[in-house]
């Protein structure tokens, strides 16, 4: 093959998208993990939470929520009690820094101690439907600063429903659909310093935006769309802000990392297909630390990467 020929085909082959443009400015800092089921190792983990103290909670396809230092070391672990349905795929903390925990097959949200305990009355759902309180599948729980929570669902109904500290149920907003406000997946939320929901709608390659301290849900924001290159998205699973006017996307469909400002401007992207350190393989959620960095769920590597981006 001549050199202009082959020239010409990876030039080709970079204007068809087929491979993504990647930030290979730096490896990760760390990588830990490995694939089993004793303590330590995990089979698929797909979500991650992190407390005060950097302690990252892991939850893996056995259904322990495992917890580790930054670096690592396995620190305790519990099991969930019920799984056969299927396994939990979101995490987050709330204010009192109880783990709430996205029981997604059992149509609920459950709330664990740092230590696993379950805190059996603060438990919402359990019920499958459509009705007020009634979820599909969970996907998320957060709560706002004045104590509300709000829980993400996908299937028949992909919506977010608002509920009061107690558990009483507020208003919902969404509905399966690809228009502005409604949902495809609506996989993670996370939540501002002004309360405003931010919602990774995986299956429609977006971000949304949501002003919901009202009594009713305002979009206020959308950005993002299908593609391989740097600003677009292929099935965002998860975000995380970093409170200087950045956030962080993982890509499930993308294999990658992907920093962006809160307007949808891409700073920078990192990872790529593979099994080697700084490559994903379908990874699933993503964690900030107190430094600054970046712990990605590279869930089909079962293992955990570090990077500073």
């Amino acid at each position: 093959m001549t050199r202009q020929l082959l020239q010409i085909l990876i030039c080709l082959t970079l204007l068809c998208g087929c491979v993504p443009a990647l930030d290979s400015s730096g490896g990760p800092e760390v990588v830990w993990g490995d694939r089993g089921i004793s303590s330590g190792k995990f089979e698929k983990p797909r979500a991650v939470a992190i407390d005060a103290d950097d302690q990252l909670y892991i939850v893996d396809m056995t259904a322990r929520i495992q917890v580790f230092d930054r670096d690592g070391t396995f620190l305790r672990a519990w099991q969930i009690p019920e799984y056969y349905r299927g396994r939990p795929s979101g995490l987050s903390f709330n204010n009192a820094g109880d783990l709430l925990i996205a029981d997604t097959h059992y149509n609920r949200m459950l709330v664990y101690t740092s230590d696993g305990r379950k805190l059996d009355d603060q438990t919402i759902g359990g019920v499958e439907g459509h009705g007020p309180g009634e979820f599909g599948f969970v996907t998320d729980a957060v709560q706002d600063s004045q104590g509300n929570y709000y829980i993400g669902e996908y299937g028949q109904f992909d919506r977010i429903q608002k509920f009061t500290p107690d558990g009483q149920y507020l208003f919902e907003w969404g509905g399966h659909g690809s228009e502005p406000g409604q949902f495809v997946r609506p996989q993670n939320i996370a939540i501002d310093e002004q309360d405003h929901i931010w919602v990774a709608d995986a299956c429609n390659h977006r971000i949304q935006v949501f002003d919901a301290t009202g009594d009713k849900a305002e979009l206020i924001k959308i950005w993002g769309k299908s593609g391989e290159q740097p600003g677009e998205l292929s099935y965002p699973y998860d975000l995380v802000l970093d409170g200087q006017g950045h956030v962080y996307v993982i890509e499930f469909g993308n294999h990658r990392l992907q920093k962006f400002t809160l307007e949808g401007e891409s700073l920078g992207v990192w990872g790529g297909n593979g099994r080697e350190p700084g490559q994903l393989f379908c990874p699933w959620a993503l964690a900030l630390d107190s430094q600054g960095r970046v712990h990605v769920i590279d869930s089909n590597n079962h293992r955990v990467q570090r990077v500073k981006l």
